[in-house]
């Protein structure tokens, strides 16, 4: 499995813009080939600090979703960020017999 963590800090007149441009193409996220979890969340300590949370079952699927239109245009709307977005990767894996905690 393969985890993409986007971290944003938004400019706060450009919030519901970002945030309504990221939560519909979420949906669109959530059927494609090998989307397992689609989270577009907002920090509890700061209203301008979002994070978009995406796993997938193999890093070819991930691949063909950072090559799709539709994340085309969530990379357009960074445009409303105060500073860069920081993405990050993570490789995981489940252990055998550890399925039931």
């Amino acid at each position: 499995m393969t985890l993409l963590i986007i971290r944003m800090n938004v400019l706060s007149e450009k919030r519901i813009e970002l945030s309504q441009t990221i939560a519909s193409l979420s949906s669109s996220t959530r059927v494609e080939k090998g989307c397992q979890r689609c989270d577009f969340c907002r920090s509890i300590e700061d209203e301008n600090r979002f994070f978009l949370l995406e796993e997938w079952d193999t890093q070819e699927n991930l691949k063909k979703h950072l090559k799709s239109e539709h994340f085309k245009i969530i990379r357009g709307a960074m445009n409303l960020l105060q500073e860069p977005y920081e993405a990050i990767f993570h490789n995981a894996f489940h252990p055998a017999g550890m399925e039931k905690i």
